[in-house]
């Protein structure tokens, strides 16, 4: 049989699991690597046993995430740990030779990206931007909905309006009116008016 190589894809939360039963079964480490993308990183282990190069991957890592060190398994596993940890970001909890960032000395931190820095700034302000405009929209909501509430506790007599027929429009549909977009409250507005007047015509056609 001819040496294959395949790649595995597992949770993150499974990695340690996963190298204690390799290691059972004679599994041999062979490295670590990681790979940078825009906005994560994907963390791939690589293990040989007899020919076979199983490649297990650890997709879309948080840049700042946590994943359980396997160096009680395979010391020879600290070398990349630190590596990864000081050029990517990614912590490894429970790691036996831990240089506490310092295993490598560079001017900037996470130094493996594909972004710029000018873009990671431009990416920043977005997102700030994108949830400042989510906290006031939820904000405007918040406060339709108050005062939907509000016109809903008032007597009927304080809010109820009234069709251009004269009919009386209940507290309850009167709020409900009100927290409605203009346009579609007053589409639903001339809906009643048409089934007042509908019914108003009925009413007087019995009289007759």
């Amino acid at each position: 049989m001819g040496f294959q190589s395949v790649f595995t894809p597992l949770e993150r939360s499974a990695v340690h699991e996963d190298a204690a039963s390799r290691q059972a079964q004679g599994w041999r480490y062979v490295q670590m690597l990681a790979v940078n993308n825009e906005d994560d990183v994907d963390v791939v282990y690589s293990y040989m046993k007899y020919g076979a190069l199983d490649n297990v991957v650890i997709s879309a890592l948080p840049k700042d995430a946590h994943l359980p060190s396997i160096t009680d398994l395979y010391l020879e596993a600290f070398v990349c740990e630190n590596e990864i940890h000081d050029l990517f970001g990614i912590t490894f909890d429970g790691l036996a030779i831990d240089f506490l960032g310092n295993f490598y000395r560079v001017s900037t931190e996470f130094p493996m990206t594909i972004t710029s820095p000018e873009k990671l700034a431009m990416m920043e302000k977005q997102r700030k931007l994108e949830e400042k405009k989510a906290q006031a929209e939820a904000a405007k909501a918040q406060k339709a909905k108050e005062a939907a509430k509000g016109k809903a506790a008032e007597s009927p007599a304080d809010i109820s309006g009234a069709t251009a027929d004269g009919q009386l429009i209940d507290a309850e549909m009167e709020a409900k009116l009100a927290a409605m977009p203009p346009e579609k409250a007053a589409k639903v507005r001339a809906a009643m008016e048409a089934k007042a007047r509908a019914a108003k015509k009925a009413a007087e056609g019995e009289d007759a």
